[in-house]
């Protein structure tokens, strides 16, 4: 059989991206969200899911570029002053894996963060990481680990098919086609802890750029299996999306998941 979650990320990031959202699920085919618990408009996007009976929200850990919960004086070695993770993305992966001190930190936060998802009286549907950070043997690991101690089932394996990608006109370069090499241990990890995960996801290679017509393209070529299809919906242009992913085209995503030649796909 064949199985399609379709989620949007960043939720809480700021409030067009939480009226998308709202918007997607409410007269489009959304079916859940991933929170960023210590983001500017998180309380507006709890708001929001109270009420919106039937979106699945999970979190959307953040250990780069972002936001972090405790403050700065806790963990020194992992934010700035204002507690914002860097972007650093290979320094950072280089430090969590090597430097006790930081993964202490690490850890404390990833508590933090989930203690939060936790207070705001939300039930926990899954768990991922901002830049699919999880994919980092340590940060998985911490997931995982803490994440089960607050009822986490359910977690996001960003494993996209390079064979429909390339059916679908995208060409795949080296790093793409390593994906699925570098989800392995993830996955192994998450099932031997008891957790369901996807077994493909879609969102990478397009990530800002899910429109209607790639979705028309990708529909009929879905695998066998659960699949994933995340998105990055908005509802209009604000400063946040400007700093952070001027080249995305959230307004285009929303429109994707109201298109109602889509929900006919799809079905």
């Amino acid at each position: 059989m064949k199985q399609v979650v379709l989620s949007a990320d960043d939720f809480g990031l700021s409030e067009a991206v939480n009226e998308g959202i709202e918007r997607a699920y409410r007269d489009g085919i959304l079916t859940a969200a991933s929170l960023m618990v210590g983001a500017p408009a998180a309380a507006d996007a709890v708001r929001r899911t109270r009420a919106l009976p039937g979106l699945r929200v999970g979190l959307h850990l953040v250990v780069i570029e972002g936001p972090a919960v405790l403050p700065p004086a806790q963990i020194p070695d992992l934010v700035d002053a204002s507690g914002q993770f860097p972007s650093a993305q290979v320094r950072l992966g280089v430090n969590y894996f090597f430097r006790p001190r930081i993964r202490r930190q690490l850890a404390a936060e990833i508590r933090a963060q989930f203690a939060a998802f936790a207070a705001t009286g939300l039930v926990l549907d899954h768990a991922n990481a901002h830049k699919h950070m999880h994919l980092h043997p340590t940060v998985g690991r911490l997931l995982i680990e803490i994440g089960r101690g607050f009822g986490l089932s359910a977690i996001r394996i960003p494993a996209e098919p390079p064979a429909v990608m390339v059916a679908c006109g995208m060409e795949q370069g080296i790093g793409a086609r390593a994906d699925p090499r570098w989800t392995r241990l993830l996955r192994h990890r998450a099932h031997r802890a008891g957790l369901t995960t996807n077994d493909h996801v879609f969102g990478i290679a397009w990530s800002g750029g899910m429109t209607a017509e790639r979705l028309l393209r990708l529909a009929p070529l879905l695998p066998v299996g659960r699949s994933e299809i995340y998105f990055h919906p908005a509802a209009w242009r604000d400063a946040a999306l400007d700093a952070l992913m001027p080249d995305y085209g959230h307004e285009a995503e929303l429109a994707a998941l109201l298109d109602p030649r889509v929900r006919a796909a799809l079905s």
